[in-house]
């Protein structure tokens, strides 16, 4: 089966920013409101706004496309053999949202017989979104954003959401990696990737990550002249196992790589 054209997802794209708009408005109905805060079984938080976000976005897939299948944080999987399926994070960044803090983000992928081919960032409290679609330019707001033109670690602004899920050998790999950039930032869950698409960051490294945090950046990424892989530089799909690496530059990805070698050979849980 042939696989679409950048010009053939012109559709999905459009489903993509509709649905953006409306989890948007779910989003911001609940921010910084009195909110019962759940723990989920992993103990992450979960909330209404979550849940309420995630099945606008089931129904309207459904919808639109009932061949597809779907695949969210939420609600359980939907029809994954199909050769379409739809990725979705109502709330990335639950943490922040819940504590009022405007770095929380939608993301949403559609991934083409198992390939990630749409994503989209959208950060509701900033009125800011990133798409990306293979084979073309990814955009910041509707124009064309790119990478920046940084090559080496030691002049790199770096970005990770939590340096306490780095544990043993990880630790000890990420403390280096910091300790020879330019510069560390905390925090940002997926604005640390639309801050590396539009080129104000220059690295991300993360692990822990679920399909449904990564799988929408890979498009923004790579569409923006990116290079966003595991740690062991392999593509990422829908059973990676959640370490990313995402870089300005190929030569900036090479040398983070480089140094996250150490833990290649043994057992990454």
């Amino acid at each position: 089966m042939v696989a679409k054209t950048a010009e053939s997802f012109l559709e999905e794209i459009q489903f993509m920013a509709e649905a953006a708009d409306v989890a948007r408005s779910i989003a911001m109905e609940y921010f910084r409101s009195p909110l019962r805060v759940e723990a989920k079984a992993d103990n992450s938080p979960v909330t209404v706004a979550d849940r309420s976000i995630e099945r606008s976005l089931r129904n309207r897939i459904t919808d639109r496309f009932p061949e597809h299948g779907i695949f969210g944080e939420e609600e359980a999987p939907v029809n994954l053999s199909s050769r379409h399926l739809w990725v979705v994070d109502p709330i990335d960044g639950t943490k922040s949202f819940v504590t009022g803090h405007p770095l929380f983000g939608g993301l949403m992928a559609l991934l083409q017989e198992g390939r990630p081919c749409l994503g989209q960032i959208d950060m509701p409290a900033l009125n800011e979104r990133w798409q990306g679609c293979v084979g073309v330019a990814s955009t910041f707001n509707g124009s064309v954003c790119e990478t920046s033109a940084c090559t080496r670690l030691s002049e790199a602004f770096v970005y990770t959401t939590d340096p306490f899920v780095f544990s043993g050998d990880m630790q000890g790999v990420f403390e280096t990696i910091a300790a020879e950039a330019h510069l560390v930032r905390f925090g940002g869950d997926c604005y640390s990737y639309g801050l590396l698409a539009s080129g104000h960051c220059d690295l991300v490294i993360e692990t822990g990550l679920q399909p449904y945090d990564y799988l929408p950046l890979v498009q923004i990424i790579e569409g923006a002249g990116g290079t966003i892989t595991d740690w062991a530089g392999q593509p990422l799909h829908l059973n990676s196992e959640g370490h990313v690496v995402a870089a300005a530059t190929p030569e900036l990805h090479a040398e983070a790589l480089a140094r996250l070698g150490g833990l290649m050979g043994q057992s990454i849980t």
